[in-house]
């Protein structure tokens, strides 16, 4: 089966408009909770987000594209545009052997809310007929396909916040399968409005704490989750295709698991047994023992059932080697952009394993007995990693997780 390597990243993300800005202030630990500016939340019990600031559209694309994307679609095609520019392919020169997976967990939510928004105070006839073209959740893998003329598989798929590690996973396995060349992997959220941010307050995930020193992941004093928003994108390629067209290659995805909890809809597994079996499975299906992953980023969401489940998922894997691995949330300052979160998380242990560097867990101030494994807490670490686990979990039991390490001969 074929090797797979990365050969290009992007992301937008609330930490920057750029992997390596965005990298830079993770190293920095800088925290990107703020008050809501980009709608009115006085109606709501959630104040605070991570947004992405500076964000314009027209940088990245014409102006008639963008008006015919929804936010998520255009975080994306941004995405996808630096990750292409790095790699140096040309995908329209090979764009039938070039694929295209950028996944999602709501897609379209800001089109949906103003649609609905039209249809009850003007009616029907007033609903644009891009409505649904901009809201679908599969718009920007075919944005993207159409802009940059890749005309493989072109695939979406949702599964909550697991969504970005299962799109580059099924990515990764048609590659390895020789089914494509490659494939443009990722995902986007941009679920930063009244609706969104409204329902997932309704669940009770989300932290309601005036203050923005949020959130706090793996901290006895963590009261929920952050919403954030953006996008990230991989170029991934087989080994044989990037060594023939010379590309520069930054890390090998090497593994990736896949489970489901069959638990709740919205609680993991108390024990954490679902998401274990999805890391042993990433790590098999790479062919890496537990002793040699030298660095973890954690889904580490901030809520309290998740990260003592995380945990106790960790322990049942690495045991007493739990305690010596390093594991770190990013979301402590990225916030959790939904199904974005595991692209993103992707393209950040690309650059640990580059640089050698570790990004803290911010906001942790009180340890909490049952998370009890190295957070890297505050401070970001210099330290080698040759190999990196990146987990993704979300609702309705959706275990994903990808084995990242320094690309060999």
């Amino acid at each position: 089966m074929e090797r797979v390597v990365i050969t290009g990243i992007g992301t937008i993300n609330p930490l920057g408009l750029d992997p390596e800005i965005s990298w830079k202030n993770a190293l920095a630990g800088v925290s990107c909770a703020d008050y809501i500016d980009q709608f009115d939340a006085s109606r709501l019990s959630v104040r605070v987000a991570c947004e992405v600031k500076g964000f314009d559209p027209k940088e990245f694309m014409d102006f008639r594209t963008a008006r015919r994307l929804d936010r998520f679609s255009q975080y994306a095609l941004a995405a996808t545009r630096q990750a292409v520019t790095q790699s140096g392919l040309d995908v329209r020169a090979h764009g039938e052997r070039v694929g295209v997976a950028i996944s999602t967990a709501v897609g379209g939510i800001r089109t949906l809310q103003e649609g609905a928004k039209v249809l009850l105070n003007q009616g029907p006839r007033k609903l644009s007929p891009f409505t649904i073209p901009m809201m679908m959740p599969n718009a920007a893998s075919a944005a993207v396909a159409m802009e940059f003329g890749a005309q493989g598989p072109s695939i979406t798929i949702s599964s909550a916040c697991a969504s970005g590690a299962d799109g580059i996973g099924n990515a990764w396995r048609l590659i390895r399968y020789g089914e494509i060349d490659a494939m443009i992997a990722g995902s986007s959220d941009a679920t930063l409005c009244e609706l969104g941010v409204g329902a997932f307050d309704r669940i009770g995930a989300m932290t309601r704490g005036e203050t923005i020193d949020v959130p706090k992941p793996f901290d006895l004093e963590r009261d929920g989750l952050v919403a954030g928003e953006g996008s990230a994108a991989l170029m991934l390629e087989s080994l044989t295709f990037a060594r023939k067209r010379g590309a520069k290659i930054l890390a090998e995805l090497a593994g990736y698991g896949a489970t489901s909890d069959a638990y709740h809809i919205t609680a993991p597994t108390p024990d954490g047994a679902g998401s274990a079996r999805a890391i042993q499975l990433a790590l098999d299906s790479a062919g890496i023992a537990p002793e040699q992953v030298d660095y973890i980023n954690a889904h580490g969401t901030g809520t309290l059932l998740n990260d003592l489940s995380e945990t106790k998922a960790i322990k049942l894997v690495f045991g007493e080697g739990a305690y010596k691995i390093p594991v770190s949330s990013t979301k402590s300052m990225t916030g959790h952009m939904m199904g974005t979160t595991g692209a993103v998380e992707a393209v950040f242990c690309v650059l640990v394993i580059r640089d050698g560097k570790i990004p803290p867990t911010i906001h942790y101030k009180t340890p909490d007995p049952e998370c009890d494994l190295d957070y890297v807490p505050n401070v970001a670490r210099t330290q080698p990693v040759d190999v990196a686990v990146s987990n993704a979990f979300g609702f309705g039991g959706h275990n994903a997780v990808l084995v990242l390490r320094a690309f060999r001969e």
